[in-house]
């Protein structure tokens, strides 16, 4: 016993300094600390896995950052690191569903992001997508086999997004097979949520739009309730998630006649 605690300390006494730096910089990464501390990846990532289950910081892709006191509205290039797996996973549910020929729209946040990405690399044929996220028009815009609308309207940076009545306008003209949201929140006597009514009254808009509807949302955005509701479940025809969601829930989603598929 007495021969582990000088090991025991170490651990707490890095743990402590990596907490630390963490209040310095509002992030850090596996390398930095391999490169500060002088230790292996492996135990790196334990730390910030140790760190994460006591609410010290959110791992993101190849580190971890301050608990987001803000959520959603912190700025896109953090909010894409977090979660980063979860989200790809998702994304390559969400690109199976989507066949030649279609029309599709995708809403704006890290998800869909990704979920352009997953697109660019592998493009049914004779795709239509109809976007409104700057980012999603930008990684798709020369991907082959596809032809992109762009809605414009007034520009919403957090989301990287354009708002507004002239979005909604030219959204009133357009029809699709299929609608892709991302979401801030979801709940099942809720619905979706989102932080700006203007973006919800868009989204509710594309909703209408389509044929069928999928909500892109990881697990840590069960249980939200944010400002502005973007539709109920009757408004949704599937949902995807990841293995972390809670089952309480997703049975709820069932229930009201949701198809849930957990990456």
């Amino acid at each position: 016993m007495s021969a582990e605690q000088p090991g025991r300390l170490l651990t707490e006494e890095r743990r402590r300094e990596i907490t630390n730096l963490l209040d310095r910089q509002g992030r850090v990464t596996v390398a930095e600390l391999k490169k500060v501390f002088g230790v292996s990846a492996v135990t790196a990532r334990s730390d910030l896995d140790a760190l994460q289950a006591n609410g010290v910081l959110v791992r993101s892709h190849g580190g971890g950052i301050r608990p987001i006191v803000t959520g959603p509205d912190y700025p896109l290039k953090i909010r894409e690191t977090i979660h980063h797996d979860e989200k790809q996973r998702i994304a390559r549910a969400a690109l199976d569903l989507i066949k030649p020929f279609q029309t599709v729209i995708i809403g704006s946040g890290t998800t869909c992001a990704e979920l352009a990405c997953q697109l660019r690399r592998s493009t049914p044929e004779h795709l239509t997508i109809i976007t409104y996220a700057l980012n999603v028009a930008l990684r798709l815009a020369d991907a082959p086999n596809l032809s992109l609308v762009m809605i414009g309207g007034i520009f919403r940076q957090v989301s990287n997004a354009f708002v507004g009545p002239q979005a909604e306008s030219m959204m009133g003209t357009l029809h699709a097979d299929h609608c892709i949201l991302g979401t801030v929140g979801i709940d099942p006597d809720v619905g979706l949520t989102t932080l700006d009514i203007l973006e919800a009254q868009l989204n509710a808009r594309m909703l209408r739009a389509a044929r069928e509807s999928t909500v892109l949302a990881d697990s840590t955005k069960f249980g939200h309730r944010s400002l502005a509701v973007i539709g109920d479940s009757s408004r949704l025809q599937r949902l995807i998630t990841d293995s972390n969601a809670p089952e309480e829930a997703l049975d709820a989603f069932r229930a009201r006649g949701v198809e849930v598929i957990v990456t």
